[in-house]
């Protein structure tokens, strides 16, 4: 498991960013995917470790099996997976015929687990070993009012969380979740600057989390979806 390769998503992101860079630390080889493979130039340039690039739309089902496999045949099966892409949108009442925001949200959180778990466990499963880390939200407990798209969508990764976890015990794989309230991020800060950060979750608080849940130690947690909430 110490050689094995890594793989994180949305790892141009600001949560992303920091869990790669704590693996690559550790000496792991690290497979980072975003949708821009520019960004993750930029994030990345002048960063130390055995780092490597996909940039493709993890929403597209046959792009992602395919970039995936072909990845694996070369570096080998992942050892761990961290599910970080996704989005957060506010949306509108859920009586309101639109429903473009729910599918945004189901396509950015859900879809993006499902395509890249299926195209990664087999390999795991041919190792007989593997971690899954899956980013739900704190807010998955509860319905909240024009925000029930998001809500949904990441409930629905706590509980694919839970069903992965009790279909791979037992058979080397551990498949945990992170429940954090809001990141402290650029974009958050922009977006809320009367709300002290102080108060947020940290991308390094949760990346510590992630990374105890891809060691060894966490090999007793299966399906743990664990809130990460700061002082909030």
């Amino acid at each position: 498991m110490s050689n094995s390769l890594v793989v994180v998503t949305g790892a141009a992101g600001a949560l992303g960013r920091v869990v790669a860079q704590a693996f690559l630390q550790q000496g792991r080889p690290v497979l980072l995917i975003d949708c821009s493979e520019q960004a993750l130039h930029s994030v990345y340039e002048g960063i130390a470790g055995d780092t490597h690039f996909l940039a493709v739309d993890l929403t597209d089902a046959a792009a992602t099996q395919a970039s995936l496999a072909n990845v694996f045949q070369v570096k080998g099966p992942a050892g761990v997976l961290c599910n970080i892409a996704g989005g957060f949108a506010m949306g509108s009442e859920v009586h309101d015929p639109d429903g473009s925001v729910w599918q945004q949200m189901m396509d950015l959180n859900v879809a993006t687990v499902l395509n890249t778990c299926r195209a990664t466990v087999p390999g795991m499963l041919a190792a007989g070993t593997g971690k899954i880390i899956n980013v739900s939200a704190a807010s998955a407990i509860s319905g909240k009012g024009t925000m029930g798209a998001y809500c949904a969508s990441k409930s629905a990764v706590a509980r694919l969380t839970e069903s992965m976890a009790q279909e791979l015990r037992g058979r080397g794989i551990n498949v945990n979740a992170v429940a954090p309230s809001i990141i402290d991020s650029p974009a958050n800060r922009a977006a809320m600057p009367e709300v002290d950060p102080a108060l947020w979750v940290s991308p390094q608080q949760l990346a510590d989390v992630i990374g105890f849940l891809a060691s060894d130690a966490a090999s007793a947690l299966q399906g743990a979806v664990i809130p990460v909430v700061g002082l909030s």
